[in-house]
């Protein structure tokens, strides 16, 4: 209970995102030799994913890391009072490679978005694709097992 409480607190703080956890779906699953990943069923029903880690992980290893877990997101949330920090990050380093380029747009710095640093990461969760979450295992063929069976997918309503 007090991982809950301080889970829900951590998530608040980080990403200003106010959720009250029902039920944690896996807890602390590994999903890479230094991070750990936390599925979250919130009281409205919602699925999130919470990925923390010791290393330095870029969005766009985090985007890999919830395919290869077996779950399709819906929406990645950005640090806490940085609505567009993506795209901000996105622009920089494109600027860093392209220092002459004047106008930039979207699709110019979509590869340079996944370099953005996001450590710890959440991710809200639409389908768990095939009925299973998977975590990283070293010793498997794949490097993938199944850690948990769940059946989950998001309806969305108007």
């Amino acid at each position: 209970m007090y991982d809950e409480l301080a889970l829900e607190r951590g998530i608040k703080e980080d990403f200003g995102v106010d959720i009250d956890i029902r039920h944690v779906i896996a807890y602390q699953l590994p999903v890479n030799r230094t991070a750990r990943a936390t599925l979250i069923m919130t009281t409205k029903k919602q699925l999130f994913l919470y990925i923390s880690g010791q290393s330095k992980l870029s969005f766009g290893d985090v985007r890999k890391l919830v395919v290869r877990m077996g779950l399709k997101s819906e929406q990645y949330f950005p640090p806490k009072g940085r609505p567009d920090y993506f795209d901000q990050i996105g622009r920089n380093k494109f600027h860093d490679v392209f220092p002459g380029r004047k106008n930039i747009n979207d699709a110019d710095i979509s590869f340079y978005r996944l370099l953005a640093p996001y450590n710890p990461a959440l991710a809200l969760i639409s389908e768990v694709k095939d009925g299973y979450v998977y975590q990283f295992d070293s010793d498997a063929s794949t490097k993938w097992r199944i850690a948990v069976k769940f059946a989950y997918r998001r309806i969305r309503t108007s």
